[in-house]
């Protein structure tokens, strides 16, 4: 008879020492829920709110074509025009779908601009843009011209400021609500130079009371925050303080923005050096991806300043040095920007900022390649981790690696609601459409056990 191994704790001892663990966990899971369910836009396109129309999305998305057919009309002028160093066959997917993306959902998140895209206006000037803005909002609901996601980024909650935000906020969803307008999908508000989370707080305050006066569902408005002040990256006493910004912000935020040129600005980095691959930028974007990890905020990078811009205007009745000149120009901000895309999709940041509708070609581009460049690799991988599982929960064995299946499972996610990767590529990785839609990796491994 086997002798039993002798143990120095008894069970209740062992019961003790877990004590209150339980909830503990329970906490944890509340307060690190993981990836949201919801579909995370590649870019947020901002535009001034005096320019902002019903149908502006589509037009960002007819002259992004414009430019496409004058500076890289097919698809080894495109991988020479960004420096791509692709094959002839990615590079003819990449040009195909990304002209098929400008040509049915050109922009997935616009952003109507209050601040640095608006100025400083007079008072009366702001009332009636926050107006005009919310009627074309309205008509874009009912005509369902509007891009997936849209936002205002009202003024800074400080000083004088302050109020003029909020009236801002006011008249928009007032005007919205009287045009008889939903709430557009995805509608978020985006708020900027915070300072200290009492900011936040007075915004999700404020849409707390308007929600309930304009009779809409508690919560329906999100809160995205600004990330571009030293005090919004570290806290007084030293530590992360974006996760105090998004528990001031009571369940309401959804994102976090990087603003990488006021930051830069505010650590007194010279003008010429504020790039997105600066070395600050490198340490707020692990801060906040760190400090933020599995609460469900998404994050998103800033935007590149260098713009791809023509120097000369004239068309058909440009000189040859023109044109070469136009062209250099624009192929300069392209690979610019593709980089810096490229560098922010490597760190794990899904989301960037676009300024120039030309920037939507460098930016799809730059998604395009990264989710095709890794597609063979990452639906084998997924294929044997899912069969390697679905092996071990059979077994009655203890599969603890659900994360990084999770992991494989968003990159098809995120590559298809991007337009980078089709059907036809997430039968690469053994799984039907059905089973990706179901978002959990979990989900398919009960599923194929049962």
């Amino acid at each position: 008879m086997r002798k039993r191994p002798r143990l120095s704790l008894s069970e209740g001892e062992i019961l003790r020492a877990l004590g209150g663990l339980e909830a503990a966990l329970a906490d944890h899971h509340d307060r690190y829920p993981g990836v949201p369910e919801s579909r995370q836009p590649v870019h947020t396109v901002a535009g001034g709110a005096h320019l902002f129309r019903r149908d502006t999305a589509a037009k960002l998305g007819r002259i992004a074509r414009g430019y496409l057919d004058r500076y890289a009309g097919d698809p080894a002028a495109l991988a020479d025009a960004l420096g791509g160093a692709w094959s002839p066959g990615l590079a003819g997917v990449v040009h195909q779908r990304l002209r098929g993306k400008l040509e049915r959902e050109p922009v997935e998140s616009f952003l109507i601009d209050f601040e640095d895209g608006f100025g400083a206006r007079p008072e009366e000037e702001e009332d009636a843009a926050a107006v005009a803005a919310a009627h074309e909002t309205a008509a874009g609901v009912a005509a369902g011209s509007l891009p997936p996601s849209l936002g205002i980024r009202i003024k800074p909650l400080a000083g004088v400021t302050g109020g003029r935000a909020l009236r801002t906020l006011d008249l928009f969803l007032t005007a919205l609500a009287d045009a008889g307008g939903s709430l557009p999908d995805g509608f978020f508000v985006l708020l900027p130079k915070i300072v200290c989370p009492e900011q936040v707080t007075a915004l999700a305050r404020a849409l707390d009371r308007l929600e309930e006066k304009l009779g809409l569902e508690a919560g329906a408005v999100t809160i995205e925050i600004m990330i571009e002040t030293p005090q919004s990256l570290v806290g007084p006493g030293g530590g992360a303080a974006p996760p105090g910004l998004v528990e001031a912000a009571g369940g309401r935020c959804r994102t976090a923005h990087l603003g990488a040129y006021d930051l830069t600005g505010a650590a007194a980095v010279a003008a010429e050096e504020q790039t997105l691959d600066h070395p600050l930028c490198d340490v707020a974007r692990q801060i906040l991806k760190l400090s933020l990890a599995e609460t469900g905020v998404q994050l998103a990078d800033g935007a590149t300043n260098l713009l791809p811009v023509e120097p000369h205007r004239g068309g058909t009745s440009l000189s040859e040095a023109e044109g070469a000149e136009n062209q250099a120009a624009v192929h300069d901000a392209w690979r610019r920007h593709y980089a810096d895309v490229r560098r922010s999709l490597a760190q794990g940041y899904y989301q960037g900022w676009d300024l120039h509708p030309a920037q939507l070609i460098s930016r799809y581009a730059a998604v395009f390649s990264f989710f095709l460049e890794g597609l063979d690799a990452t639906a084998r991988r997924l294929e044997r981790f899912v069969a390697g599982a679905g092996q071990a929960i059979l077994t009655g064995s203890v599969f603890d690696d659900e994360a990084s299946g999770q992991g494989l499972l968003n990159f098809f996610l995120r590559g298809l609601a991007s337009g980078a990767l089709t059907t036809e590529d997430i039968a690469k990785s053994g799984l039907s459409l059905e089973e990706l839609e179901t978002r959990s990796f979990r989900t398919i491994l009960e599923r194929r056990g049962a």
